[in-house]
């Protein structure tokens, strides 16, 4: 986290641990206003690496799992990073900003996901770097975010998955209502000051759970190598291309897609104890052995944890499913905010 912008935030109340903004002195007010106001909130724990380069495309394209050439001035994508056994290791939301593809990733990853990438640029024309300090990015959420990013930003794109640059940087719309903003330093105070006046400042774990009702997943040191991309539905929001070509785990990623229904799928459920990443779920068809893992959660508004969680879909479909233990706190599904392929 910068340090001038972080001196900033403090004065507005934030408390910060880690380089993430836990909450501005009420958590529960917090939450509160994100079930039905707008929000905004600072994204410096998640990192950002940036390459540039004449050949950065075809790199990146043989690297990821998303079709990287169509990725154009003005758009945006999901994507993710395999391992040769396809198991995602990472994923981005990814934009272009200037010379730089930018990969918005979780922090904890980002050291070892840069390592992994550089060691596969060989003599490319391609230069990487961790670009999280470059930048102040933050987030806006709620019915009046169009409002506050025209506002405080001056440009707002029409579409979702689609990028647009203002004086102070870039903004990227992620939803009808939710926007990633990536701006100057030195222009960061003046657009906090303007989203602040519509917008409820809160802490990250407030869009944590934003962002996992809207079905998006995050890969996190505790889930790294642990899931394809179908079982965290990066296919479903568009962060998968089955046309392009080969990338490392391609050929099991497409073995998925084309052999055969999944047997495992990233569900959304509710449930009344505290979950985190890496907790492993039980139902009594799969005795002695975990049936699903969480992949993401943040605390609710109404109290308990909103997860994100990974299941055997039989099992999802006709057990109950517990967390940590068979005899574990029950998780309640709800419905997804997309349709998942057949």
């Amino acid at each position: 986290m910068i340090d001038s912008w972080k001196t900033l935030l403090q004065s507005q109340g934030a408390v910060i641990e880690a380089g993430t903004v836990l909450h501005y002195g009420d958590p529960a007010a917090e939450r509160a206003a994100a079930a039905d106001g707008t929000i905004v909130a600072d994204l410096s724990q998640l990192g950002v690496i940036a390459f540039r380069g004449d050949e950065t495309a075809t790199f990146l394209q043989g690297q990821l799992t998303n079709d990287v050439r169509a990725l154009h001035a003005d758009g945006a994508q999901w994507n993710g990073y395999c391992s040769p056994k396809g198991r995602l290791l990472g994923n981005f939301l990814m934009w272009r900003q200037g010379e730089d593809y930018c990969l918005q990733l979780s922090g904890d990853i980002l050291a070892g996901v840069l390592k992994r990438l550089s060691m596969f640029i060989l003599r490319a024309k391609v230069q990487g770097r961790d670009a999280s300090d470059e930048t102040v990015r933050l987030v806006v959420a709620g019915p009046q975010a169009p409002a506050a990013v025209t506002a405080a930003m001056g440009v707002v794109p029409d579409a979702t998955m689609h990028t647009a640059f203002g004086g102070a940087g870039q903004v990227i719309r992620v939803g009808a209502d939710k926007f990633v903003l990536s701006v100057a330093p030195e222009r960061a105070e003046a657009v906090w000051q303007v989203l602040r006046q519509s917008a409820t400042p809160v802490g990250a774990p407030v869009w944590d759970w934003l962002r996992l009702n809207a079905g998006i997943p995050m890969i996190v040191a505790a889930t790294q190598e642990q899931f394809v991309p179908q079982m965290v539905n990066l296919e479903a929001i568009g962060g998968v291309s089955f046309q392009k070509g080969c990338y490392p785990g391609q050929e099991i990623v497409a073995r998925s897609q084309y052999l055969g229904k999944l047997k495992r799928r990233m569900f959304l459920a509710h449930v009344e104890a505290t979950a985190a990443p890496g907790d492993s779920l039980y139902s009594a068809d799969i005795e002695g052995q975990a049936t699903g893992t969480v992949v993401n959660a943040a605390p609710a508004p109404a109290g308990g944890f909103d997860v994100l969680a990974v299941a055997q879909v039989e099992s999802a479909n006709t057990q109950t499913l517990h967390l940590k233990a068979a005899d574990g706190a029950v998780l309640a599904l709800k419905p997804l905010p997309y349709v998942l392929p057949e």
